[in-house]
């Protein structure tokens, strides 16, 4: 065998034994498990039993304060309402406004509750009582 095919042989063997010598660090407890590990936790109710929850030990029992139509607004409507996206009406803008108050103040309620159009039913906010939907309602109005 010719010098030249010893070397390269003698190299091949020296890359592989390499390669399997990490590869049998890799497969250490320590490598597989840091390699398995969970991304994160699930707690069941058991596991959160004692903790306090700081809104609830917060709560007087009474109802929370209505958000007023301008958080309302702010936080829910006018993604659309402050664009003009789907079609919504500008807040301010009376021009586009007016053919939606020539029908009435209820009907307005009615299709901020129910959706209208491209607009999603409670203008997507779900968590937004009617009181707070009819106080966003008035306080676009008022800026007409």
């Amino acid at each position: 065998m010719s010098l030249l095919k010893k070397l390269l042989l003698a190299g091949v063997a020296a890359a592989a034994l390499s390669g399997m010598a990490y590869a049998a660090n890799d497969m250490s407890p320590e490598a597989i498990d840091a390699r398995t590990k969970p991304v994160g936790s699930v707690y069941t109710a058991a596991d959160l039993e004692g903790i306090v929850d700081t809104a609830a030990a917060d709560d007087s029992g009474e109802p929370a304060e209505p958000r007023s139509g301008e958080a309302v607004y702010t936080a829910n409507c006018s993604a659309c309402h402050g664009t003009g996206a789907a079609g919504a009406p500008i807040k301010g803008d009376a021009e586009q406004w007016a053919p939606h108050v020539a029908k009435g103040h209820e009907t307005l309620v009615k299709h901020a509750l129910e959706g209208f159009n491209a607009m999603p039913a409670r203008g997507a906010c779900g968590n937004c009582s009617d009181e707070e939907i009819i106080a966003a309602v008035d306080y676009m109005l008022d800026a007409i």
